[in-house]
């Protein structure tokens, strides 16, 4: 039995065998990237949990703009060659009219061409940042925090380790959680169920991360509802 984080080391595992059960934790859309059949009926020798379901993007959104109201553009970094990037933006797209944010894509396939890609986003006003979920955002991580703050765009992440490094704020899954849930599969693996019949799960945990020094870099000033909801405040 294999146990694997993520959704690019679930595709290259699942290339090399389709026989041996496997429980994958924080990947993104397994129906769409071909792992499982359906998240009911996976079908085959693998299982596990969903980094998140679509409709959490577009909270992303409607966070950004309830931290700072005056943004009106906001440009959504992913990898548009992905079912996860393109689902994700999808979604963003959908809220975006009822959000009142106007909504543009920045490709993260080409990560030299990223900061310079921000830099030109930025030159406008009342502009904003969402980062989906993908390994080139998390592998360029740093990079992207950085560049939010050089050029003064408030940001949306996916996952508190982005605020720790100085991101404004994040709203996503608990992964640490996503794994304590996996011990159950496996257990259950080695017991007999079959990875086919066992559904892919969605996060039942969620958390809001806020880091004030950067929203007092920015000039924003955090509304006391978005306190209030806070799991963690970086101070």
């Amino acid at each position: 039995m294999l146990v694997v984080g993520g959704g690019a080391p679930a595709e290259v595992v699942l290339k090399v065998t389709r026989t041996i059960p496997i429980v994958f934790v924080i990947v993104p859309d397994p129906v769409g990237s071909g792992f499982v059949e359906t998240l009911s009926q996976p079908g085959a020798n693998a299982t596990g949990f969903m980094m998140f379901e679509y409709n959490l993007c577009g909270k992303w959104l409607e966070l950004l703009k309830e931290i700072a109201p005056n943004v009106t553009h906001a440009a959504i970094l992913r990898n548009a060659g992905t079912a996860p990037g393109i689902g994700q933006f999808a979604v963003i797209q959908a809220a975006a009219p009822l959000v009142g944010i106007e909504v543009s894509s920045i490709d993260l396939r080409a990560p030299a061409q990223i900061e310079g890609a921000i830099a030109s986003f930025a030159q406008k006003s009342n502009r904003g940042l969402i980062l989906t979920a993908s390994p080139t955002g998390a592998a360029n991580f740093n990079l992207i925090v950085a560049a939010a703050a050089r050029y003064k765009l408030p940001a949306v992440y996916i996952s508190r380790p982005f605020v720790a490094a100085g991101g404004l704020i994040s709203y996503g899954p608990n992964f640490e959680d996503q794994y304590r849930r996996a011990a159950d599969y496996v257990n259950r693996i080695l017991k007999g169920d079959k990875p086919a019949d066992l559904p892919v799960q969605a996060p039942n945990k969620y958390e809001l991360a806020i880091n004030l020094k950067t929203a007092k870099a920015l000039g924003i000033s955090v509304p006391a509802g978005v306190l209030a909801r806070a799991d963690e405040v970086i101070e």
